[in-house]
């Protein structure tokens, strides 16, 4: 393979892709004219110098070396390690921008891919653009030239471990505690049998102050080592896990028995969860979006409201504070079972669960064949196309589909409209993860 020419060349950047980068094209006369060129670090309207990173046969990649010519939108990043760690994408870029960015990302994908145009463009849904990061994932990587442990994202180039003192998108709590984190595993004998440490934050309670740590660790741990990670959450407030191995072996070291948990104040709700469930990242955002859905969803008192892909009850305990009754399915068995506990621990009795594979058939189910009047979807990233081919829709009067991403909810899109006759009434964007590309949406249809 011919070694890529890394000699800085001008490009005018036309756009911003899907992931927070520059798109620009090989200029006339270049072997390649007309090529894409995608460009970490660059705004459209900007000419910039670039370095070509690597190549693939429909596009080139490329980094920023010099802004020659900036946009207006153009900011200077609040992050030291913006462009190297990959956590963020568009801290260079103005916050009111960026979701502005994301809106138009959901458009074009909503034209392109689903051939739908939403008759109304919901206000985008903001909210505070730092320290919301409630959950999430660090590597851990010893690394000898450094005589030291790495704890945090994976660099843009994810063979490596960014080298973190701060973070400015994790909640203050988390992201002050990396450099303890980092000289906590190096003293550690099994610093190198440690590959991760999520975190995940809930409500203070007495015994620590919200943060919870899950330590995975690939062989046992010595008493010193234990006696390490004892102090380290005693004396720093955290609940700490240990992971042998699979999720099911993901055990408290401190407290001895720990009560995750966070409250939704607006529908007098607590949902309890373990350390490696699923929550939304944003805490002021999950509530914002909440209130976003009930009201789209327009929910009366004699409604019967189904719940896919429900997890813990995010939006199926609210729901039943408005609604006659309200059925959650999710697949996970395990996540069942806990919002079956939130259900029982806020008293509703008008909230039921059901664990089902919602790749398959589920019409013959007892459940489904009670009717509905109105139907929310929350579906992973790959959406909820396979569910929507066989549900029995006639029977809902109006749909809210809450989306990690825009592609799959444009193709669903497409199918509602186009194939079973539903209208989109209005679209538009939430801000759940503020200076990064993410684009997470929601969109109402209803029968026409």
């Amino acid at each position: 393979m011919a070694r890529i020419d890394q000699t800085p060349f001008p490009a005018d950047i036309l756009d911003l892709s899907h992931d927070g980068r520059g798109v620009a094209r090989r200029a006339a006369g270049h072997p390649n004219a007309g090529k894409t060129i995608f460009v970490a670090g660059a705004l459209p309207g900007e000419r910039v110098m670039a370095k070509q990173t690597a190549r693939s046969r429909h596009f080139d990649e490329a980094d920023t070396v010099e802004v020659l010519q900036a946009s207006p939108d153009r900011v200077e990043p609040r992050c030291a390690h913006f462009g190297v760690c990959g956590g963020c994408a568009l801290q260079h870029l103005e916050e009111s921008k960026q979701i502005l960015a994301k809106q138009r990302v959901l458009l074009e994908n909503f034209e392109r891919i689903g051939h739908v145009t939403p008759e109304a463009v919901l206000t985008p849904l903001t909210g505070g653009a730092w320290h919301y990061r409630r959950k999430g994932r660090f590597s851990v990587r010893r690394v000898e030239k450094k005589d030291k442990t790495l704890v945090g994202f994976r660099e843009r180039d994810p063979r490596f471990v960014a080298d973190l003192h701060e973070c400015h998108t994790v909640v203050p709590a988390v992201g002050a505690m990396i450099p303890a984190l980092s000289a906590l595993v190096d003293g550690l004998q099994a610093r190198r049998g440690i590959p991760q440490i999520e975190f995940i934050v809930g409500d203070p309670t007495p015994d620590f102050d919200g943060v919870a740590l899950v330590f995975r660790h690939l062989e046992p741990l010595g008493e010193a080592d234990v006696a390490a990670l004892l102090a380290f959450a005693e004396q720093h407030r955290v609940a700490m896990f240990l992971q042998p191995g699979g999720i099911d072996s993901v055990h408290p070291l401190w407290p001895a028995q720990p009560s995750l948990a966070f409250r939704l104040e607006p529908w007098d709700v607590t949902l309890a969860f373990r350390p490696l469930d699923f929550i939304q990242v944003n805490a002021p955002l999950n509530e914002a979006m909440i209130a976003h859905a009930l009201g789209l969803l327009d929910v009366q008192s004699t409604d019967r409201v189904l719940d896919l892909f429900c997890g813990l009850g995010n939006f199926t305990l609210p729901l039943a504070r408005l609604a006659a009754e309200v059925v959650g399915v999710e697949g996970e068995a395990g996540l069942v079972a806990r919002a079956r506990e939130n259900a029982a621990l806020n008293g509703l009795g008008n909230a039921t669960f059901h664990a089902a594979d919602l790749t398959r058939d589920q019409r013959g189910t007892a459940w489904m064949r009670q009717g509905f009047d109105r139907l929310l979807l929350d579906p992973p990233r790959s959406g909820a196309i396979d569910v929507l081919r066989q549900l029995p829709l006639e029977r809902f009067g109006r749909i809210v589909y809450v989306s990690c991403h825009p592609a799959s909810l444009a193709r669903d899109a497409g199918h509602l409209v186009n194939e079973r006759g539903w209208t989109l009434r209005s679209a538009g964007v939430m801000d759940m993860f503020p200076q990064t590309a993410h684009v997470e949406s929601i969109a109402v249809f209803e029968k026409r």
